[in-house]
């Protein structure tokens, strides 16, 4: 008889090289314990650029490269707009049963900054920081670098400033602040880009902000657009040193975006400091349309503050409210004493950003609590107010740009802010939501009960609305190939 021969080896998983920031999810919270919930805003969209790039390649993101919040707030959604500038944005809440657990609920809080129409937008001073190092020679990484600037020239007038650094064996000068105007000039310092070399990025940085400085532009936007596929791995090596750099430099006023190509040793955990640290936002660019995303249709978000240090705390009611666990922004957490501390950095926000955060909460008297009652807990008299209509009370403080002095937004989130039935509530509301599913089954998160793809799909294709640009049609598709 004839053996058969032995079955094939099994094929190794391709191994990832590229750095994501190490974050759990956020664990379920008792009310009685923790009422209060504290975290910074965030803006950053590269993580779902990440997972898409993931996808495209026929793999599965690592859990690391999932961060919820980014996925969410990769979308636009129509919340309400504020009537006024010295108030950049008001909070649309509502609340209804979770699409996974039909005994809990999701508390869903939305804001939208107003947006700067292109004559009004603040003279820009821009200083393009590009990697040319040898590993950005494939088609994915500087070619598509160039084609992405060229698409923020083209954006520029003859009131803006771009200059150009470039670092690889060694940095250097590639243009001299020149007006926008110019674009021939710029544009041929541009193609006139190849890569070589090792990566020399924090004398770079270096040179970068000392041409932001050379040309600041008062009560203008004054920022480094740093574009690499990866680590700086001459100069300063360590990460703290340079994040330390960025800070200082935020404080004169020359903020910093991080604007990531090409994966293999994509170092996104530093691409996500350094944005926070600059009081910028970081991005992953994997196309043209991505590039034109970023940069042409939500330049006003990428480029122009209209808010800063914006930060979110919500108390919750125990009355009302048994658990909670905030879904996403785990790299974003706050203590609860920096909320009303000034000195304390946060996230910033661009004209026309959407920001959506979203809580988990099981109701009391909800089968849908996770841990038993403490059989010893002194019982204690029940504090004022709790039993009124109020589910719990939301929070915000902001600095205008131009300001050091926080202001204060407030709400409470009621019973009229409920929606009975989830089937009827808004295209944003759903979508949202079905966003939020798929980045917790991405990451294999423990609390989606019998809550799979399928659904999401099914929840997002009826939620697509409008959808001018196809953003949301991508996402079921991607939701498919997952």
């Amino acid at each position: 008889a004839q053996i058969a021969p032995p079955p094939p080896p099994p094929m190794a998983e391709p191994e990832v090289r590229d750095k994501f920031p190490d974050a759990k999810p956020n664990p379920v919270k008792l009310v009685k314990d923790e009422p209060v919930s504290t975290f910074s805003a965030d803006v950053d969209t590269a993580s779902y650029a990440v997972v898409r790039k993931f996808l495209n390649d026929g793999a599965l993101p690592p859990a690391d490269a999932v961060r919820i919040e980014e996925m969410v707030n990769y979308f636009d959604y129509a919340y309400a707009l504020p009537d006024k500038r010295s108030e950049p944005f008001r909070p649309t809440v509502q609340v209804f049963q979770t699409p996974w657990n039909p005994d809990t609920q999701i508390v869903h809080i939305g804001i939208k900054g107003f947006d700067i129409q292109r004559e009004q937008r603040p003279t820009a001073n821009l200083v393009f920081l590009i990697d040319v190092s040898g590993s950005m020679d494939e088609p994915n990484k500087l070619p598509l670098v160039k084609k992405a600037m060229r698409m923020l020239v083209d954006e520029m007038t003859e009131k803006d400033r771009i200059s150009i650094v470039v670092y690889a064996g060694a940095a250097g000068t590639v243009l001299e602040p020149t007006s926008g105007a110019d674009k021939g000039k710029i544009l041929a310092a541009l193609d006139n880009l190849s890569a070589g070399g090792s990566t020399a990025g924090a004398e770079g940085s270096r040179q970068a902000y000392q041409l932001a400085h050379s040309s600041f532009i008062k009560n203008g936007v004054n920022r480094v657009i740093l574009a690499t596929d990866g680590d700086f791995n001459v100069g300063i090596t360590d990460p703290n040193q340079l994040e330390d750099f960025v800070a200082r430099e935020r404080a004169s006023g020359v903020t910093l975006t991080c604007l990531g190509f090409g994966t293999g040793n994509y170092n996104d955990a530093l691409m996500q400091k350094l944005a926070q640290k600059g009081n910028g936002n970081a991005a992953f660019i994997d196309t043209i349309n991505e590039a034109r995303k970023v940069l042409v249709e939500q330049i006003g978000g990428t480029l122009f503050t209209i808010a800063k240090d914006v930060k979110f705390q919500f108390e919750f009611n125990p009355a009302r409210v048994s658990e909670y666990r905030l879904i996403g922004y785990e790299t974003r957490l706050l203590n609860r004493e920096d909320f009303n501390n000034d000195r304390v950095d946060a996230g910033d926000i661009g004209a026309g950003h959407t920001v959506t955060a979203l809580y988990e909460i099981v109701p009391v008297g909800s089968n849908g609590h996770l841990m038993d009652p403490l059989r010893y807990r002194a019982s204690t008299p029940a504090t004022p107010n709790t039993n009124t209509g109020e589910i719990g009370f939301l929070r915000m403080r902001y600095k205008l740009p131009n300001e050091d002095k926080s202001r204060l937004i407030e709400r409470p989130v009621t019973d009229g802010d409920v929606v009975a039935d989830v089937k009827r509530a808004s295209d944003d509301l759903r979508f949202a939501v079905a966003v939020a599913g798929f980045g917790q089954l991405l990451r294999n998160d423990p609390y989606m009960k019998n809550f799979e793809y399928a659904q999401v799909a099914d929840l997002a294709g009826g939620a697509k609305g409008a959808d001018p640009y196809g953003y949301r049609a991508e996402f079921v598709q991607m939701v498919r190939l997952a």
